[in-house]
């Protein structure tokens, strides 16, 4: 199978290096490819003097479009698996290989790397623990299914979903929208224990005066998500 690491990447100068050598060290079956949201800092010279594999976006799309142009990278060059691995060193390449796993045995159509299952490892603030709680008894009211990390950005896929998400993935904050998405089709969506990091420099997209638009937000857009109506 072709495997391929999508990691998003805007203003992460301080952390892109590290993230790829981590990832050729401890996942060299996979390919992957930096997706540049036309970041401000130097982020692009890092990529082009390290002679990197990336796709250099001319404008900013968001977390949601540079992570769709990496699963239509994915969709046009033949893989089959594709995984998202964020660009600021939270995600430890390490479990790439129980995602793999999980994803073949149980054939599922996308496998999510959790923190809650066994809680180990950098946990989130206080503030985001409240927020992803939220979101999964919002998911479970609607869908039925238990979701502990409906936030996590560490989520393998296969090709099914690949083809979907290159053609129909929101634009902000996609993960908890993109799991109901799934649900809605009665695709198969599982989770694993996995230890996260906390951010190795930089800062994120959302601090505390972003939460309360955040939670909004994304709460209208996963009852919108479940009121479409899908063939299945």
């Amino acid at each position: 199978m072709k495997k391929l690491i999508i990691i998003p990447a805007y203003n992460e100068s301080e952390n892109i290096l590290n993230t790829i050598k981590c990832i050729e060290k401890n996942a060299p079956d996979f390919d992957y490819v930096v997706i540049n949201d036309c970041s401000k800092d130097n982020t692009l010279e890092i990529l082009e003097n390290n002679h990197l594999h990336f796709v250099n976006l001319p404008v900013n799309l968001g977390i949601g479009g540079a992570v769709q142009t990496g699963y239509q990278y994915a969709l046009e060059n033949g893989y089959d698996i594709a995984v998202q691995v964020d660009g600021d060193g939270q995600h430890d390449p390490k479990f790439l290989s129980d995602l793999f796993e999980t994803l073949v045995k149980e054939n599922a159509d996308m496998v999510i790397g959790s923190r809650f299952i066994k809680n180990e490892g950098f946990q989130s603030t206080f503030m985001r623990r409240v927020g992803i709680t939220y979101f999964t008894k919002l998911i479970h009211s609607l869908t039925g299914k238990t979701i502990t990390d409906p936030t996590s950005g560490f989520r393998m896929c296969n090709r099914k979903v690949i083809e979907l998400f290159s053609r129909d993935y929101p634009r902000d904050y996609p993960e908890p929208e993109s799991i109901v998405a799934l649900l809605k089709r009665k695709m198969k969506v599982i989770e694993v224990p996995v230890q996260m990091k906390e951010r190795q420099g930089g800062e994120s997209s959302i601090n505390a005066s972003k939460s309360v638009y955040y939670m909004i937000k994304v709460s209208l857009a996963i009852l919108i998500e479940n009121l479409r109506k899908y063939k299945v």
